[in-house]
């Protein structure tokens, strides 16, 4: 086979809701169809790159189909490259992972008799994932992207752009939500072609199949032993879960704009809340902090993102003076009857903030504050074998039960079971 050439043919601008993008029209040696790179910014000779390759979709693009999460990756990809300023969006016209729009048509009406994605494809004659990304890496190449942070769920997606010698330094879940329409879909995607769509790459969902739009989407986390126990005793810090349930849980906080716990979670454990054992893009922290006892030399303060900290107007001045020049950032928010951080003020405010999706990360009185104000999307509970007869996960939820779950998923990590479920109905006990 020849050498890959691409030339760029012509760009024009293309105003969108989300910005302004150049689109780049690439004519190529190596096959007759007509590729396309969306540009945002500068991204001449930079490295880190944002970067999505995107395989067309005509049904889930342009139609708006439910069959799969093309469509929401491609406008999820797009904000995101928007939110930097820069980045680009390779848009490889090989419609249905290489099979053409005509047999793409024919493999659903294969998965409509049961079959799933992958098997339908080989039953037509086709591999599982029949693409190349020879195109995009040239692409990219011609617009001197020196290495890039890849836009992707697919691991096989990064080897194939490192094989054709780009430099692929991070990779950034792509979230989108999950419909009745595409679960199986994604389920074969996860289980048959590896592709990292367990429990890190699900957006939390409210009973209605959408996130809330008033307050980001709430996923409410924490590992418990057999008995319930979060701890052997209050302020003592207790390794539960285990190494595979630690990285399980590195990539659940990839997958949120931010993390957010109390202020006695942070006095008793100490915690980073990076996602050092996994690579991904490290979210905001965030600690309710009513009475500002956050200590300046807590590892939060090497985050790569300094910590937001919350509090009431009630709080001493001196110490958030102190906690700012030491780089926290802390801001002061309606107080509660009991004196803490109201949950709604903080919900409402994280929105206006920008964040869409939080993970809650909070001990005994955190978990059992946010299901008792019905603050919860989704539950994920890592149960470890072991009994420790000590500080119980929940407390009273001032006359509510325990959540009702849905869409349940049971996954061993490990020797550790984790439970992750969506939280619907009235919790209101009935009289």
């Amino acid at each position: 086979m020849s050498q890959g050439i691409v030339e760029r043919m012509a760009c024009g601008r293309i105003p969108t809701d989300v910005g302004e993008f150049q689109l780049c029209y690439y004519r190529n040696n190596l096959d007759d169809k007509e590729h396309l790179a969306l540009v945002m910014g500068d991204v001449d000779g930079r490295a880190d790159v944002l970067v999505r390759i995107h395989s067309e979709c005509f049904t889930g693009d342009v139609l708006g189909s439910l069959r799969c999460d093309c469509g929401p990756q491609l406008q999820r990809a797009m904000a995101l490259v928007a939110a930097e300023g820069a980045g680009v969006i390779v848009y490889l016209r090989q419609e249905g992972r290489g099979i053409g729009l005509l047999d793409k048509l024919r493999a659903y009406n294969l998965q409509d008799a049961g079959y799933d994605t992958v098997d339908a494809n080989l039953m037509l004659g086709h591999q599982a994932d029949g693409r190349d990304y020879t195109v995009a890496a040239l692409i990219l190449q011609e617009l001197r992207v020196h290495s890039l942070r890849l836009l992707t769920n697919n691991p096989d997606k990064i080897a194939h752009v490192r094989a054709a010698g780009l430099a692929v330094t991070a990779r950034v879940p792509l979230i989108t939500d999950v419909n009745p329409e595409n679960a199986a879909y994604l389920q074969a995607k996860a289980e048959k072609m590896r592709h990292l769509l367990t429990l890190d790459q699900v957006q939390p969902v409210n009973g209605h199949g959408r996130a809330p739009t008033e307050r980001p989407a709430v996923t409410l986390s924490y590992a418990q032993s057999l008995d319930g126990s979060i701890t052997i005793r209050r302020g003592q810090p207790t390794t539960i879960s285990g190494p595979e349930s630690m990285k399980m849980t590195h990539q659940l906080r990839a997958s949120h704009d931010a993390i957010l716990l109390g202020i006695g979670t942070v006095l008793a454990d100490d915690p980073r809340l990076t996602v050092r054992l996994v690579t991904g893009t490290q979210p905001q922290p965030v600690v309710l902090d009513s009475r500002l006892r956050f200590p300046a030399t807590a590892r939060l303060m090497a985050h790569p993102r300094p910590p937001w900290i919350l509090t009431t107007p009630a709080a001493d001045r001196t110490r958030q003076q102190a906690l700012e020049a030491a780089g926290a950032k802390v801001w002061r928010l309606p107080a509660a009857p009991d004196g803490r951080v109201s949950l709604t003020a903080v919900l409402a405010w994280l929105h206006h903030m920008g964040i869409r999706s939080l993970m809650v990360e909070g001990g005994a009185h955190m978990i059992t504050s946010f299901l008792a104000d019905q603050l919860v999307d989704r539950l994920v509970i890592t149960i470890a074998p072991l009994v420790l007869a000590g500080l119980p996960a929940i407390g009273r939820l001032n006359g509510h039960d325990f959540p009702r779950l849905l869409n349940l998923q049971y996954q061993r990590v490990g020797e550790d079971m984790v439970v992750v479920g969506d939280v619907v109905g009235d919790m209101r006990l009935q009289g």
